[in-house]
């Protein structure tokens, strides 16, 4: 593993981390544990309440990202506009598939979990475990969007209802 690898992220850069979604590195420091040095991210989630701290070394590997690009946004918007694909599998063959997409941490995946999860008003009732995973990713994505867009959650919120209900009509 070459050493320049793990220069890429600083401290107050905001990341993903694909199990949690947007964080905000506030410092890298050294410690060791069973006798052999490491150097470590600490990553705080501030929604969450909790602190990470990731060796710098294996960052990238295990699928930490800078934010993603304003290109790559509006992507995952335009996605959020397509039209829901739902598959005729199981639920729990969905549900893992779904499960995974937001846990991958790509956006564009992200985003079409809010997609084909999204109910309009007349459509039939989410299930409890459907509504589950929808606000998952749905808080994924509106993170990351506020995170890019230097915005509020508030407001890449609406952002994102937008997209949803503009592809209602």
């Amino acid at each position: 593993m070459s050493k320049a690898k793990k220069a890429e992220f600083r401290p107050n850069d905001y990341v993903v981390y694909p199990a949690h979604g947007v964080g905000q590195i506030i410092s890298i420091e050294e410690q060791e544990i069973a006798g052999i040095k490491l150097e470590l991210f600490v990553i705080s989630f501030e929604k969450d309440k909790m602190t990470l701290r990731v060796p710098t070394n294996k960052a990238t590997e295990i699928g930490m990202r800078s934010l993603s690009s304003p290109d790559v946004v509006s992507q995952a918007m335009k996605t959020l506009k397509g039209k829901a694909k739902v598959k005729r599998a199981m639920w729990s063959r969905r549900a893992q598939e779904y499960e995974q997409k937001i846990n991958s941490g790509d956006l564009i995946a992200i985003a079409e979990v809010v997609r084909d999860l999204h109910r309009t008003d007349d459509q039939r009732e989410q299930s409890y475990s459907e509504r589950q995973l929808y606000e998952a990713a749905l808080e994924r994505l509106t993170r990351e969007v506020a995170a890019v867009s230097g915005s509020d959650e508030v407001d890449a919120a609406r952002k994102v209802d937008e997209a949803l209900v503009s592809r209602a009509a």
